[in-house]
């Protein structure tokens, strides 16, 4: 989990995504081609922004991954069984402590583990992420993604820039 204290920009989104692979998912999935993500439809990794795209291509150009994207729809986060079991974790892990600054924060998440081996791992980014970045439809335009079947405006896979290649992607 990664904890910010400025904006929530796609920028930051995928600095998340790109965290968790340099400090746990390049390691436990050493032979991976390809990342799956299934974020909200909405926020600041919602299907329609143009810097969650960029950024996703960028990180996709340095880790050589391609990197499918399954929103859920709008207002159907709820159906995250993932985050739903996570957040209730933490919220009772934290349920009656004084919240006094981000290290707590960060603390009070890390030591959440539950009976059946979940174990959280929680950073904190200090980093600034500004608000009202424009991405240019040039910048757009040399992103390289390729539109599921089935709703590409939610599913789609952005492939590294040295690879155009006809979307595997299956649905």
């Amino acid at each position: 989990m990664n904890v910010g204290t400025d904006h929530d920009t796609g920028a930051f989104a995928v600095a998340s995504i790109r965290g968790w692979w340099r400090s746990e998912g390049r390691r436990l999935y050493a032979r991976a081609r390809a990342l799956l993500i299934t974020p909200d439809g909405v926020g600041s990794n919602g299907a329609r922004l143009r810097l969650w795209k960029l950024e996703l291509q960028k990180l996709a150009d340095e880790t050589g991954l391609s990197i499918s994207v399954c929103h859920f729809p709008p207002g159907t986060s709820k159906w995250n069984k993932i985050e739903h079991r996570l957040f209730s974790f933490i919220s009772s892990n934290w349920r009656g402590e004084p919240v006094r600054d981000y290290e707590t924060i960060v603390d009070l998440i890390a030591r959440t583990t539950t009976a059946k081996g979940l174990q959280v791992t929680c950073r904190l980014d200090r980093r600034k992420y500004p608000t009202g970045r424009k991405v240019t439809d040039e910048e757009i335009k040399r992103v390289n993604l390729k539109k599921s079947k089935f709703h590409g405006e939610w599913n789609y896979t952005i492939h590294p820039s040295t690879q155009r290649q006809v979307d595997t992607f299956i649905y």
